[in-house]
C-alpha cells in the first residue's frame, strides 16, 4: 500500500484522520477540528486496533507525517508471556554484567510461568510453598479479567486441564500464564484496589518516555478475603470494571474508581509524605525499567508512538508490583469524571506527537498532563518541588498547556525578527 505524498491534511493544512473507535478519541479528533476519512492509505494519524497492525503493517510504506498509535511488535511488552519472558532476560543480563544494584530493581513482578510449556517447572515450584498458597491463572490474549482463576490444590488444575482438552504438547492449547498470587494487597475500606497508569512512548531508538500525571485506581466491589471457599469470587479478587460493573450492587453513577492523585493525598495522610512519594517514584522507575527490558528487542519505527497502560497493584508493605501493561487500554468512559480524564489524556498525547507542528519541533518536558521522564537516560528531578515525581500530583493542564503555546510564540517571534 502506498499514498500521496503531499503532507499532513493533503497539503491543504487541515489533519485528516481515521479510527475505526467512536469513543474519547474520536471525540478529541473531532474537537482538534480534524477531517474524518475512510481511506486505508491517505490519512495524516491513525488510531487503530492491533488486529489491523497485524494484518497491514508489513505491507504499508508511510510518508515521512504519518503517525500511528502502534510499534509493530508492541505485544513484547503487552502479552503477558512476552512480558515476562523480557523482564527475566533482562534481570539475567544485568546479573551477568555484575550490574546487580540494577537487577536487583527487577523485582516488580511477581514468580511467573507460561504454560503449557513450564508445566513441569511449574509443578516443583508449586510443591516448595506452603499448602494452601494461592495461584492465579490468567491466559495470555486476553482482557478485561476474561479467563482468570484462582486455585489452591494442584487438583484443581488436573480438572481444569480436562475441561480444556489441554496437553502439555498440543500446539491447539491455549497458552496460560501462573503466578503466586499477592495474598497481601494494600486495602482501603477493606477492598483491594490496583492502579491505572499511562505512559506515552514516542521512540525506542532513543527510549523517550512521558509519564501522565493522572490515572486512577481500580476497586473491587466486597471486603477483600483469600476464605478457600470465595477463590471464585471474581468481584472480591479481580478490579477489571468489566468484571466489577456487571456485579450485583453497582453504581453505574458512582463506578468503581477513584482519581490518582485522591488516593495520593490519602496516603500521604495516612503514611507520610516522604513514603508516600518514595512509592510514587518506584512506581515510575518500574515503567521506566519495564521498558529498558524491551528496548532492544522492539521493532522501531519514526512513525509509531504508544500510549501502554499499566496495572500495578500496591502490597500492604507500600510495594508496587506490575501485574500487566496493556497496548489498548479502555478508552470508553463510564463517568463524567472518567470521560475528562480520558479526553485530556488523548489530546495532550496529540499535542506531544505535535502532528501541526505547533511546538516548532522542541521536546517539551511537559505538556499538559504528560511530564518526560525518560530521554535516553532518566530526567533530572525539578529542585522547585519536594517531590521526586509528579505522578499523581495536580494536573493543571490547561494552564500548562497556554503557558507552552505562549512560549513557543515567543521563541518563533524572535526567531523570525533574526
Amino acid at each position: 500500500m502506498r499514498r500521496s505524498s503531499q503532507g499532513p491534511g493533503g497539503g491543504g493544512g487541515t489533519i485528516r484522520f481515521r479510527t475505526t473507535f467512536h469513543n474519547t478519541i474520536y471525540d478529541v479528533f473531532r474537537a482538534r477540528n480534524w477531517k474524518e476519512t475512510d481511506s486505508e492509505t491517505d490519512w495524516d494519524v491513525a488510531w487503530i486496533d492491533t488486529g489491523w497492525i497485524r494484518e497491514n503493517f508489513d505491507t504499508m510504506h508511510l510518508e515521512e507525517h504519518q503517525r500511528i498509535n502502534h510499534f509493530r511488535n508492541h505485544y513484547e511488552l503487552t502479552r503477558k508471556d512476552c512480558m515476562n519472558k523480557n523482564l527475566k532476560r533482562m534481570q539475567r543480563a544485568l546479573q551477568r554484567e555484575d550490574r546487580h544494584d540494577e537487577a536487583g530493581k527487577y523485582d516488580f513482578f511477581p514468580n511467573t510461568y507460561v504454560l503449557p510449556v513450564d508445566y513441569g517447572l511449574f509443578v516443583e515450584e508449586f510443591k516448595h510453598h506452603q499448602a494452601g498458597s494461592i495461584w492465579i491463572m490468567k491466559p495470555i490474549g486476553k482482557a478485561q479479567g476474561k479467563g482468570i482463576f484462582l486455585f489452591s490444590k494442584l487438583s484443581q488444575i488436573t480438572e481444569w486441564k480436562k475441561d480444556h482438552k489441554w496437553k502439555p504438547d498440543s500446539p491447539q492449547a491455549e497458552t496460560y500464564v501462573v503466578q503466586r498470587y499477592l495474598e497481601n494487597p494494600m486495602l482501603i475500606g477493606g477492598k483491594k484496589f490496583d492502579l491505572r497508569i499511562y505512559a506515552l512512548v514516542t521512540s525506542f531508538m532513543p527510549l523517550v518516555v512521558y509519564l501522565y500525571r493522572s490515572g486512577f485506581a481500580r476497586f473491587s466491589s466486597f471486603r477483600y478475603n483469600t476464605n478457600q471457599k470465595n477463590l471464585g469470587d471474581t468481584y472480591v479478587h479481580l478490579t477489571n470494571v468489566a468484571v466489577q460493573k456487571t456485579g450485583p450492587g453497582y453504581d453505574a453513577g458512582a463506578g468503581c474508581k477513584w482519581p490518582l492523585r485522591n488516593l495520593k493525598l490519602y496516603l500521604i495522610g495516612k503514611f507520610g509524605v516522604q513514603a508516600t512519594d518514595k512509592l510514587f517514584y518506584e512506581i515510575q522507575e518500574l515503567v521506566i525499567s519495564s521498558l529498558l527490558s524491551v528496548q532492544k528487542v522492539m521493532i522501531h519505527d519514526k512513525h509509531c508512538f504508544e500510549m501502554y497502560g499499566y496495572d500495578i497493584l500496591i502490597d500492604d508493605a507500600l510495594k508496587p508490583w506490575l501485574i500487566e501493561v496493556n497496548a489498548s487500554p479502555s478508552l470508553t468512559a463510564d463517568t463524567p469524571q472518567d470521560y475528562e480524564l480520558k479526553f485530556g489524556l488523548l489530546d495532550d498525547l496529540y499535542t506531544v506527537i505535535d502532528v501541526e507542528n505547533k511546538l516548532g519541533g522542541v521536546m517539551e518536558e511537559c505538556v499538559g498532563g504528560y511530564d518526560l521522564i525518560y530521554n535516553n537516560g532518566p530526567m533530572k528531578r525539578d529542585k522547585q518541588t519536594c517531590y521526586t515525581t509528579r505522578l499523581g500530583c495536580f494536573d493543571d493542564r490547561v494552564r500548562q498547556l497556554k503557558r507552552l503555546h505562549k512560549a513557543h510564540a515567543k521563541r518563533s517571534s524572535a526567531s523570525s525578527d533574526k
